[in-house]
């Protein structure tokens, strides 16, 4: 029975999420106490998401759609939609089209590229044709390239290409079919665990914080640990590596990654192997994964990330992030702590590492240092660089003084060396081969940076930041930030070098801001961020108020599947 009116009357986008504003208007309301639901239902009467609200008045909500996740780790499915207001199993209205908004529908519609921008997902607004009324409809659409040319102008590929096609075509099919293979004949063994990067030769920081974790509770005993480590992201691997790493896949209940793994982008794994990502990035500033979707180097609407179960984060004004970058519920996202943070923070080692230092570079001794430590630029790690032309290293040398000495640690992708001269060499020093720049923090007075996640170790630290931005704009078009690059940098932000020097002259680093920073982005400053991936995630205890919330997810989406509305 409809007994209100609901209309939209104003539609925007934020990244991927869909934000319309309803106003409901009541003809009769015989159940104040039970809140409004608010559906997309395809033509099959079937719901397929239902929107986050927020009930702005008596009157007027906003509503929130990931379209990328519409609770259960996909994207909103192929249909023609319509916006049903329910009000428990009670099917209030069907959402009508605010007269002045009609206009505007075409302009507000979206296309996210991905897949090398062959493919488009594409997400219209319309008014159903044939009614009385304006009702507000949305179509999807997930569409690919088609050839426009005669079949007799297409110019011709070289036998060799052709060849490799063929052989990309059925390797992973065969190494599919592998997999399931090695699975029945491993059996499922719910004491084995993957720790596994795509990325590098070596695991990642939180990885190994946890596996040291666990070694020193004598749970090796317990637990068989394996290790896969490729840079298969970056370099061809061999028929031996692949056959290796399906094996170990095969054999494991558990799977525990720190960064993007793009096999499992086509390599979907058993139903009962847990997938859990415990990301590199404590978070930075540029947005990844489904966040820039319809960005180049996007990932599509199947990927790695839906298989994972549990990620990881620091605070709680954190885990919408992660959710948004992996297109999994922010339920799914286990506020942890970042096990790295663990020896980060540990007196014992802080002591030791900073004894090293002094010994490594001396001339830090009695001297303030400057860590200059950006990010790279380019799109991957074949062609990352940093465009040193832009340092002015003879006004960096200048303002040191007797005051400063110079560390510089660029981004691991960037092969080229900085370009010290023989005369700065008192007081610049390369640190790149330095394996870990959280030690170099601990003798660090001023970090210089840009976009990069390093803010986020180091701001524990307490000590200032400068920000050189000199392509903000380009990086934000290219990459995306999360929230407006001003509002979000702890520390002085400088678009040219020259700013970068009178900053450190003058001492204006607006020091205030990272006070600020620490208090949003750590709930839990403590050497128990390995303790509790271990016990929470790989021994199963997760707290019975965190397992509450992720009950509540699956039983709204049941209740979702299970009514029909035919309206």
């Amino acid at each position: 029975m409809k007994c209100c009116l609901a209309t939209v009357e104003k539609i925007s986008w934020e990244r991927i999420f869909l934000i319309l504003e309803i106003n409901v208007k009541y003809s009769e309301n015989r159940y104040p106490d039970i809140p409004l639901v608010f559906y997309a239902v395809a033509s099959d009467h079937v719901k397929r998401a239902r929107f986050k609200q927020e009930k702005i008045d008596e009157s007027h909500y906003r509503l929130t759609l990931n379209i990328t996740n519409q609770g259960e780790r996909m994207c909103v499915a192929q249909g023609d939609y319509r916006l049903i207001v329910c009000q428990g199993k009670c099917v209030l209205a069907e959402c009508e089209t605010d007269i002045r908004l009609v206009a505007q529908l075409e302009n507000l519609s979206k296309n996210f590229l991905y897949n090398n921008r062959s493919k488009v997902f594409s997400v219209s607004f319309y008014v159903a044709e044939g009614e009385s009324t304006l009702p507000f409809r949305m179509y999807i659409l997930p569409a690919k390239k088609i050839e426009i040319a005669p079949p007799e102008n297409r110019l011709f590929q070289s036998s060799s290409m052709n060849i490799k096609k063929v052989l990309n075509k059925y390797r992973r099919p065969f190494l599919c079919a592998a997999y399931r293979f090695y699975r029945k004949r491993y059996g499922e063994n719910k004491k084995t665990i993957l720790f596994m990067s795509e990325q590098s030769s070596s695991l990642g920081s939180n990885q190994t914080a946890v596996i040291n974790r666990m070694k020193k509770r004598g749970l090796d005993k317990e637990y068989t640990i394996l290790v896969s480590t490729r840079p298969a992201s970056s370099q061809p691997q061999s028929k031996k590596s692949w056959f290796q790493l399906i094996q170990k896949l095969a054999k494991s209940s558990m799977v525990i990654l720190d960064d993007h793994a793009p096999v499992l982008d086509w390599l979907k794994l058993d139903k009962s192997t847990t997938v859990v990502q415990l990301w590199h990035s404590g978070v930075g500033f540029k947005s990844s994964g489904y966040s820039r979707w319809g960005h180049e180097g996007c990932p599509g609407p199947w990927s790695a990330h839906r298989q994972y179960k549990y990620g990881i984060a620091g605070s709680k004004t954190m885990a919408h992030i992660f959710s948004e970058m992996w297109g999994i519920n922010e339920e799914d996202v286990l506020l942890t702590g970042l096990p790295r943070i663990d020896e980060y923070l540990d007196q014992e080692n802080r002591e030791k590492k900073i004894k090293e230092l002094y010994e490594k570079y001396p001339m830090c001794r009695g001297k303030k240092v400057i860590l200059f430590a950006p990010t790279y630029r380019g799109k991957n790690k074949k062609n990352a660089f940093y465009p040193y032309e832009l340092i002015d290293f003879e006004q960096l040398y200048q303002v040191c003084g007797d005051e400063y000495v110079v560390l510089f640690k660029m981004h691991p992708w960037v092969s080229e060396n900085v370009p010290i001269d023989s005369s700065y060499e008192d007081k610049f020093v390369d640190a790149n081969k330095y394996p870990n720049i959280n030690d170099l923090f601990y003798i660090t007075d001023l970090l210089i940076t840009d976009y990069s996640s390093n803010i986020f170790e180091y701001s524990l630290m307490r000590r200032p930041m400068l920000f050189f931005a000199f392509d903000k704009i380009q990086y934000s078009f290219s990459r995306g930030f999360f929230r407006p690059y001003e509002d979000s940098a702890p520390g002085k932000i400088c678009y040219c070098f020259s700013e970068v020097i009178k900053a450190i002259e003058e001492k204006d680093f607006e020091f205030e801001k990272v006070e600020q920073y620490v208090e949003h982005h750590f709930d839990l400053i403590d050497s128990n961020s390995s303790d509790r991936v271990i016990d929470w995630i790989i021994q199963g205890q997760i707290p019975e108020d965190i397992q509450k919330g992720l009950m509540a997810v699956d039983e709204a989406n049941k209740a979702m599947h299970n009514l029909v509305i035919y309206h």
